[in-house]
This record gives C-alpha cells, sequence and structure tokens, in this order.
C-alpha cells in the first residue's frame, strides 16, 4: 500500500458506478481485499482495490454476483485454486444447460419429422389405445410414467388410466426420443419445457431465446474470466495475493 495512489471509498464508487457504501459492503464481503485504516479509523484504498474491483464488476456479467464473490471471496482468503474450481464449476454448468438445449432442439427436429397419427376418437384413450397408436406395449407406458414423463388422469369410477391429446403428445414425443437413444432423465427436462410454454412452437421460440441469453453469459465469462486471470496475475506480482503455482 505504501507504493499505492491512496483511494477515498469514494473515488472506487464513482470508479464503478456504485454507492459508497456498496464499496464498504464490497470490503466486508471479501469482494475487495482488506484495506487499510487511518489512525481515526477511515479506509484507505489502494490500486489493488481498484484492480479488485475492476475484476469483480466485469465477472459480475457473465457469473453472477454469488459466484463471482464467492470468487473473490477465495481469491482473498488465499485459496485461488478453490476461486478457480468454481470457474470451472460455472462453466461445466453452462455447458450442461447448452446440452440440455441442444437436445431439446433435436428433440424437436425428430418430432416433426414424424407427423402426428389422427388420433381414434375424440376425448381420452386408455392405455391400450395409446399404445396401439405408437406401436408399443402398454407396459412400456406404464414404465414412462414410473419414470416420471407421463402423466395420464384416472377415471373416478375404474381407476383406469385416461390419455388427452397432450398426454397422447408427450407419449409419442417420449417414444420417439427412446428410439434415438434418449435416457430418461435427458427426455423429462425436454417434456417439462414442453409443458411449461404449451406448444412446439413456442418451446421452440424459448429454445431460441434461452440460446441467445447463453451465448451473452458465454461472453460475459470469458471477459470475466480475462479480467480475474488479470488481477490475479498484478496482485501475485505484488505479493497481494498467492499465485496458483505458490505453496501454501
Amino acid at each position: 500500500m505504501s507504493n499505492d495512489r491512496r483511494l477515498r471509498p469514494v473515488d472506487l464508487a464513482r470508479l464503478a458506478g456504485v454507492s459508497t457504501q456498496q464499496i464498504r459492503n464490497y470490503e466486508d464481503a471479501g469482494v475487495l481485499p482488506p484495506a487499510a485504516r487511518t489512525a481515526s479509523g477511515y479506509r484507505v484504498f489502494g490500486d489493488v482495490h481498484r484492480r479488485a474491483l475492476l475484476a469483480y464488476r466485469t465477472m459480475l456479467r457473465g457469473y453472477g454476483p454469488m459466484t463471482a464473490t464467492a470468487i473473490m471471496r477465495a481469491v482473498h482468503d488465499g485459496d485461488v485454486p478453490g476461486a478457480l474450481a468454481r470457474v470451472d464449476a460455472a462453466h461445466a454448468a453452462l455447458h450442461e444447460e447448452r446440452v440440455s438445449l441442444r437436445a431439446a432442439s433435436e428433440a424437436l427436429e425428430l418430432l416433426a419429422l414424424e407427423p402426428p397419427t389422427p388420433l381414434p376418437r375424440s376425448g381420452g384413450l386408455r392405455i391400450g389405445e395409446v399404445a396401439a397408436l405408437l406401436g408399443v406395449r402398454p407396459s412400456a407406458l406404464r414404465v414412462w410414467e414410473t419414470a416420471g414423463l407421463l402423466t395420464p388422469s384416472r377415471e373416478r369410477a375404474t381407476g383406469y388410466r385416461t390419455y388427452e391429446p397432450p398426454d397422447v403428445r408427450d407419449a409419442r414425443l417420449v417414444h420417439t426420443l427412446r428410439r434415438s437413444h434418449y435416457l430418461f432423465t435427458q427426455i423429462k427436462p425436454i417434456l417439462d419445457d414442453l409443458r411449461r410454454e404449451g406448444s412446439t412452437e413456442a418451446l421452440r421460440a424459448a429454445i431460441t431465446t434461452r440460446t441467445e441469453t447463453l451465448t451473452t453469459r458465454t461472453r460475459g465469462m470469458i471477459r470475466g474470466a480475462g479480467a480475474l486471470h488479470a488481477y490475479l496475475e498484478g496482485s501475485a506480482g505484488s505479493g497481494a495475493v498467492s499465485s496458483p503455482s505458490e505453496g501454501s
């Protein structure tokens, strides 16, 4: 700190476009390294705090406040490997979400290649009728129901399953995806999304929007990771933060 230009909380606040109280909160949360204090107890910040603040604010756009805060806190606690592990976990989670979206998109394309067979009659269908429509055994529909993929209603008097058009649509989608070797765990999120959106067209539009959002987040994470790397490199040189290669 002795070679740093002294900065007040208000200087950092103006730099980041936040309040001076937010700067104090950042230090308390570990986003910034501990500040020196004057004899009267006022905080005194320096260039390392400026660089930490800029790194954190850049990371916010991609990683979000919780993850970005956890990363910076780990860095300032001297746990750089732990901070990098959080970076890895965030990127892995983003990748898994992208894989799920790709699976949903492929599922809709498969579904579009198979025009729906007209239902034999209006109203709810029994399990045998749906099985015959799809060319599967009734036991397959029961297995899919046990796995949480299908949710047919039951007749109050008889307890028989009743498949309404949305249930038949879901069964057809499950059958299509199972023939393409999708696992139950991969199919369920697709069905959940389809039910939430209400139609294949709405789901396709939602997938497009979510894909664009993921692309924006990926770019933000890349920028954030670069800012974190620059902060670690500069701080390691000044001795403010231990580098990953240093011993504990």
